[in-house]
């Protein structure tokens, strides 16, 4: 009999050890996408802007890991955070975590290490910052986007999402999304938006009669480059969310998850590369990688419950979706270098409410996952309005004319990416 227990502690504490790899080794993919959104968006933008973008991507990552530690995860996850944690105010990380006897004598409750569990969802906030950083790029001042950033991360993103994983509301109610097509990728779409809106389009952008003024990016290879990495990345986005892969039934789920995000956006990159092919007349690379794009964040609100052939098709509805919106925001003004607020925004909205169609396990209705919708979009969108105004009033948040004719790299960062020549030194 003693045996008998100490195998079954020896099996439990072997499966805690798997688990708590997969979920450190997928917020690890989830962090490599920070590599993606960098590569994405310095490739969209024009060559004399591409320092400060990569400044941004690097600073905004580390910010969020910061703020996350001091305050967003103590908001988010109430419960986790009592564990690893002090009170709101003076969260900082703790040694503690579970124990070999605590895990064994969970009953398998406890299947994964607190600190694992911290660090995949710090790699998220990342990445919902992330999408503001596109939208808002070529114009904006480099430390008023860093200041938004710290709030963002640190109390904005935390408390809506803490409406969905960490008990809420929203959770409470039967609202669902798996990995964020809503938590996360609604979210940075909305803080988006409202600083676009605040800040204006580039100059040159629009014409006096409505026409739209094409700028193109300055290297489509590095941003074909980066939409594959955030492929990559998706299936640590997707796939860590199931949270476990140490049993027959969790292996099996992980597997399908892999599928139908990859599917996803397979469909998604099609849909809209031949959409562009119809409405263009040209076969136009940036829609097909933000079609992709967007078929990977429709699929995020559920990538579990649907056959292959319905996240195909889920992610083409996205696709479809996010040529249209790009247009369409253009015809609004509303100037978006990256397709950000289409991509993250329109089709998260899609993604969050196409789960009622395809989810038949879960306790979701089409009026919750529109509260949620509404509330997230509502919240984010308030209080990043908020803080941008403030920031406007106060330090400013865009450059001079000068600055954005000269590009921001000098302006901001002091240096180019891609400079013509280098003198040296006598």
């Amino acid at each position: 009999m003693e045996d008998t227990a100490a195998l079954a502690g020896q099996v439990t504490e072997l499966a805690y050890a798997l688990d708590t790899f997969y979920f450190l080794v997928m917020g690890a993919l989830v962090m490599w996408m920070a590599a993606g959104f960098t590569m994405l968006e310095s490739g969209l933008v024009r060559a004399k802007n591409t320092a400060e973008i990569l400044t941004k991507n690097v600073g905004l990552y580390s910010i969020a890991c910061i703020m996350y530690m001091l305050m967003g995860y103590t908001i988010m996850y109430p419960a986790e955070a009592s564990n690893l944690f002090f009170q709101l105010g003076n969260g900082m990380l703790g040694s503690a975590d579970n124990s070999a006897e605590d895990v064994i004598a969970s009953g398998g409750d406890t299947y994964y290490s607190g600190l694992s569990d911290f660090f995949f969802q710090v790699v998220f906030v990342a990445t919902a910052m992330s999408i503001v950083s596109g939208a808002v790029a070529e114009r904006m001042k480099l430390w008023s986007f860093f200041m938004f950033a710290v709030v963002l991360t640190a109390f904005i993103y935390p408390l809506q999402g803490f409406w969905n994983w960490g008990g809420g509301f929203l959770s409470s109610n039967g609202y669902f999304d798996f990995a964020g097509s809503g938590t996360v990728h609604l979210c940075g779409a909305a803080a988006a938006l409202a600083g676009v809106i605040l800040l204006g389009p580039r100059k040159g952008k629009y014409g006096p009669n409505g026409q739209v003024n094409a700028i193109p990016g300055c290297n489509l290879p590095l941003a074909t480059l980066g939409t594959l990495i955030l492929w990559l990345g998706w299936f640590g986005f997707n796939g860590g969310s199931e949270l476990k892969v140490s049993d027959v039934g969790e292996a099996n789920a992980v597997a399908l998850v892999f599928v139908n995000t990859n599917m996803a956006a397979a469909g998604g990159l099609v849909f809209a590369l031949l959409l562009s092919r119809l409405w263009f007349g040209k076969a136009d690379l940036t829609m097909a990688l933000n079609g992709a794009l967007a078929g990977l964040v429709a699929i995020t609100a559920d990538p579990l419950s649907p056959a292959p052939i319905a996240a195909t098709t889920i992610g083409a509805i996205g696709g479809l979706l996010v040529v249209a919106s790009i247009v369409f925001l253009d015809k609004l003004r509303i100037d978006d270098p990256v397709g950000a607020i289409s991509v993250h925004g329109v089709v998260g909205i899609w993604g969050v409410l196409a789960v009622v169609f395809t989810n038949e396990a879960e306790d979701t209705t089409l009026l919750w996952q529109l509260i949620g919708v509404l509330s997230i979009f509502a919240w984010v969108f308030i209080a990043s309005f908020i803080v941008w105004f403030v920031l406007k009033a106060t330090v400013g948040i865009r450059v001079s004319e000068e600055e954005e004719y000269e590009g921001v790299d000098i302006g901001e960062c002091g240096l180019e990416a891609y400079p013509e020549f280098t003198k040296a030194s006598e």
